[in-house]
């Protein structure tokens, strides 16, 4: 295979990566889009550079004009003293019913959405990415009871997330 071939299958072979799920996890189904979509308010998540020093952390998803999904990620940056947001467009990757979703925040990159855990009224979402790096708890509030996210918690270490780096979000003025 001529180098040139061998380098577009290993970048090929990288986003591919990007939005898979971890081995060993499965994105939850019966999903609903039109139950998901509104602002969630980010409770735990692993640390990433795009979220570092951030607080009072939300998504917003609406429906995108071209059948997507809108994300809006928003987060105040005291060091700063201003909100940073970004906006992105995420898509199904397999049926709309199966939580997993690929999303963009710049040009063709996508990374993996994985709903793994959702509350049968909507009110909190365990999410995570392609890899056991990313883990995020959302909910509908601010708050959700202390044996709530300790449940969310234990069932992501019983995933092998490693839940003891898990930076907890304040949502305090």
């Amino acid at each position: 295979m001529p180098r040139r071939h061998r380098l577009c299958a290993l970048v090929l072979l990288c986003l591919a990566g990007c939005t898979g799920v971890p081995e060993g996890v499965e994105p939850v189904r019966d999903f609903e889009l039109s139950r998901y979509l509104g602002t969630w308010y980010e409770i735990a998540r692993l640390d990433h550079s795009f979220e570092r020093g951030l607080s009072r952390v939300t998504a917003t998803y609406s429906r995108h004009e071209d059948g997507g999904v809108k994300v809006v990620n928003r987060g105040y940056d005291a060091e700063s003293k201003r909100w940073k947001e970004a906006v992105g467009r995420a898509y199904f990757v397999d049926e709309p019913d199966v939580g997993r979703l690929k999303v963009s925040f710049f040009g063709p990159f996508y990374g993996a959405y994985n709903v793994i855990a959702l509350d049968e009224d909507y009110r909190w979402s365990l999410v995570v990415g392609p890899t056991r790096d990313y883990l995020w708890i959302l909910a509908r509030s601010p708050e959700l009871p202390d044996d709530t996210v300790a449940d969310l918690v234990e069932r992501a270490r019983v995933l092998e997330f490693p839940t003891e780096e898990l930076i907890f979000v304040s949502h305090e003025l």
